[in-house]
C-alpha cells in the first residue's frame, strides 16, 4: 500500500503533467573522434512548489505504481519532439534526442499507436528520436518485443538499449534485437580506474556491440583519463559531465550558441 506521503506525491504528479509543470533537460552526446556534439538525452525534472527538487529515483517508482508513467512518458516525448524541431529551426542542427521509455511504459499495446499520434501531431522527423529501453524491458524476450522493435525501427526511429551491464540480458537475446545502440553504464565507467580487469570488462561490452554492427555510448564520462581509455578501446560516443551536465532549455541554448 502507498503510504501518505507517497499518495500525496501521486496526487502532485498527477497535477505536475497535465498542468505541464514538469521540465526536462538535455545532456549532449559526444563523437569521441571529432568532439562534435551528435544529439542528447532528454531527462526529466520536477521542482514542486512545496516539495523542491524531487529527483526522479524519488518519483519515478511512484509514476510506475500508480499508472502515471505512461503519461509521463508521453509527456516526455511530446515536449522532446517539439525541443528538437525547434532548434533544428533555429540552429539549422540535424540533432537526434534520446528518451528512456520505461519497461511498463514500453509494454504497453497501444504504445506504438500513440507514439505514431505524437509523430503526426508534432510533425517530427521520426529520425531525430531514440527511443532508449533499458535492459529490463529485455527480460521478457519473445516474439511480441522483436515485433515491437522492428516496427519502431520502420518507423524510422533509433533503438538504444540504456544502462548495459546491470541487468540481465542473455548475450543469445541480444543478437536477435534489431538494435542500433548500447549504452554503458555508468558504473562501468567509474570503475575503470580501479583497473585492468574493469577496462577489460568495458573492452568486452564495445567488441561485443561492435561484432553485432551496433554504435556505443558510454555514461558518466566525468574525466580525461575515462575519455582517453575509451578512445583507444573505440568507443564512439559519450555523454557525462566531463563535456556538460544536463542544461535546461535555455542554458542548453547558450551551449548550442557557443559550440556553433
Amino acid at each position: 500500500r502507498m503510504d501518505h506521503r507517497a499518495l500525496e506525491m501521486e496526487t502532485k504528479l498527477y497535477k505536475a503533467i497535465h498542468q505541464d509543470l514538469l521540465e526536462l533537460h538535455y545532456q549532449p552526446k559526444i563523437d569521441i573522434k571529432s568532439n562534435k556534439m551528435i544529439g542528447m538525452e532528454a531527462l526529466l525534472r520536477w521542482h514542486d512548489s512545496e516539495l523542491g527538487q524531487i529527483p526522479p529515483n524519488k518519483f519515478i517508482p511512484i509514476a510506475e505504481e500508480s499508472g502515471l508513467i505512461c503519461d509521463i512518458g508521453e509527456w516526455v516525448l511530446r515536449k522532446a519532439s517539439l525541443q528538437i524541431l525547434q532548434w533544428k529551426e533555429q540552429y539549422g542542427l540535424n540533432l537526434r534526442v534520446a528518451v528512456n521509455i520505461s519497461p511498463t511504459h514500453f509494454e504497453e499495446p497501444c504504445f506504438i499507436d500513440r507514439l505514431k499520434i505524437i509523430i503526426e501531431e508534432t510533425k517530427v522527423d521520426p529520425k531525430s528520436l531514440e527511443i532508449e529501453i533499458t535492459e529490463l524491458s529485455m527480460m521478457h524476450y519473445n516474439k511480441e518485443l522483436i515485433n515491437k522493435i522492428k516496427k519502431l525501427k520502420d518507423l524510422g526511429l533509433t533503438i538504444s538499449i540504456d544502462d548495459f551491464g546491470t541487468g540481465y540480458s542473455s548475450l543469445s537475446y541480444l543478437k536477435n534485437f534489431p538494435v542500433d545502440t548500447l549504452k554503458i553504464d555508468r558504473s562501468f565507467i567509474v570503475n575503470m580506474i580501479d583497473g585492468d580487469s574493469n577496462i577489460a570488462m568495458v573492452s568486452a561490452i564495445i567488441s561485443l556491440a561492435h561484432a553485432l554492427k551496433m554504435n556505443v555510448v558510454a555514461e558518466g564520462v566525468e574525466t580525461e583519463y575515462e575519455l582517453e581509455i575509451l578512445k583507444k578501446h573505440h568507443c564512439e560516443f559519450v555523454q557525462g559531465y566531463y563535456f556538460s551536465k544536463p542544461l535546461s532549455v535555455s542554458d542548453f541554448d547558450r551551449f548550442l550558441e557557443n559550440n556553433r
